[in-house]
C-alpha cells in the first residue's frame, strides 16, 4: 500500500466516523422536532410549558453539536493526502518510537492492513506536541519520550 493509499484509507475512516455522528445528531434533532409538535398539541398548563422549554434547550444543544460536526466534516475535507511536508501538519503521517499518528480528527486507534495508527486532532494534547515538529525532533508526553523518525 502506498503512502497516499494509506492516508486515504485513514481519511476515509475519519470521514465515516464524522458521518455517523452527523446522522445520529440529525436523527436526534428530528426526534426533538417531533416531540415539540406533540408537546404543542398537548396544552396542560405549567407542565406543558416546562416540557416545551426543556425540548427547546435540547434543540439548542443539538444545534451546537451539529455545528461542531459540520466543522469536523469541513476539516476532514481539507486533509490533502497527496501533500508532503518536512514538518508535521494536518494530513501528516508521523512515525515515532511510540506509534504512528495521522494528524486529522480525534478518532483514536485505527487499524489499516493490520497495523494500528492513531488519528489525532491538530489541537489535541498530543497533536499540539506533534504540530510543526520535524524528523529527529523529540518531545515528552505522558512521561514518555517521543522521537520522530519519519513524516509522510
Amino acid at each position: 500500500m502506498t503512502v497516499i493509499e494509506l492516508k486515504s484509507a485513514l481519511k476515509d475512516q475519519c470521514a465515516l466516523v464524522v458521518e455517523k455522528r452527523f446522522q445520529k445528531i440529525k436523527q436526534s434533532i428530528a426526534d426533538i422536532e417531533e416531540s415539540l409538535l406533540e408537546e404543542s398539541k398537548n396544552s396542560s398548563g405549567d407542565k406543558h410549558e416546562t416540557g416545551r422549554a426543556m425540548l427547546q434547550i435540547d434543540r439548542e444543544n443539538a444545534g451546537k453539536q451539529l455545528q461542531e460536526i459540520e466543522n469536523l466534516q469541513s476539516l476532514v475535507k481539507k486533509i490533502d493526502v497527496k501533500a508532503t511536508s518536512d514538518y508535521a501538519r494536518l494530513g501528516s503521517l508521523v512515525y515515532t518510537n511510540h506509534g504512528t499518528f495521522f494528524i486529522s480528527i480525534s478518532k483514536g486507534a485505527t487499524v489499516v492492513n493490520e497495523l494500528t495508527y492513531f488519528c489525532v486532532a491538530l489541537h489535541s494534547p498530543i497533536g499540539n506536541f506533534l504540530s510543526g515538529k520535524r524528523i529527529k525532533d523529540s518531545f515528552t508526553f505522558n512521561e514518555k519520550e517521543y522521537t520522530i523518525s519519519s513524516i509522510q
